[in-house]
């Protein structure tokens, strides 16, 4: 089996694992400035749609401006969303999905900031990201959290970090492979070889 198959395979397993175990996983920490809010009320098109959290911590929306989505628990805000809805229809009927912005960088296809469910995990984000290069060392790949570095080693299908769910904020760091020739041989010749260039034209004057 060529290698790019091996590694989509291995880490589609990882995916499945981290979707299952996430489903009995306590609930993340909230939402933070940057992050996105999708708001989808039943014949309401005016009051449905994507809005991003503000530096505040209200929805950037001419009428959503007033609720703080910030600081409080995924279920306090549906509790807040629905109360506020009140006021323009009675029973809201709506449905609400938190977005949060993971930063997944380093040995992975396509880098970049994602905007993911809450319940993503970081497998999920790599994937997400294109998966990992063939140089990508994913032994020790680092996230950072709360300016916490945890490291994390996906090499094996049964990892707990199959598991560990995204947070606002997070930053996935997916490092290059140490290769001696390339990380130590080669830099030591390099520089013997400079040496020896510039003995070469001292030599010849």
């Amino acid at each position: 089996m060529p290698r790019i198959f091996k590694q989509l395979l291995f880490f589609a397993i990882l995916v499945a694992a981290g979707t299952a175990k996430a489903q009995s996983a306590p609930a993340p920490d909230g939402l933070n400035p940057g992050d996105q809010v999708r708001i989808l009320v039943w014949r309401n098109t005016e009051l449905s749609g994507d809005f991003t959290v503000a530096a505040n911590g209200t929805l950037m929306h001419p009428i959503y401006r007033e609720v703080q989505v910030t600081g409080i628990s995924m279920a306090a805000l549906e509790d807040r969303i629905r109360t506020f809805l009140t006021r323009y229809t009675t029973n809201p009927q709506f449905v609400i999905s938190p977005l949060v912005r993971v930063l997944v960088s380093g040995e992975v296809r396509t880098p970049n900031v994602f905007s993911v469910p809450p319940e993503t995990t970081v497998s999920q984000a790599i994937v997400l990201a294109g998966g990992p290069t063939p140089v990508a060392d994913v032994k020790h790949i680092r996230l950072r959290r709360e300016r916490q570095d945890i490291g994390i080693d996906l090499s094996q299908a049964d990892s707990q970090a199959a598991s560990l769910q995204i947070r606002s904020g997070d930053q996935i760091l997916i490092p290059t492979k140490k290769n001696i020739l390339r990380d130590y041989v080669g830099p030591v010749f390099s520089t013997v070889g400079a040496v020896a260039a510039i003995t070469s034209i001292f030599w010849r004057r």
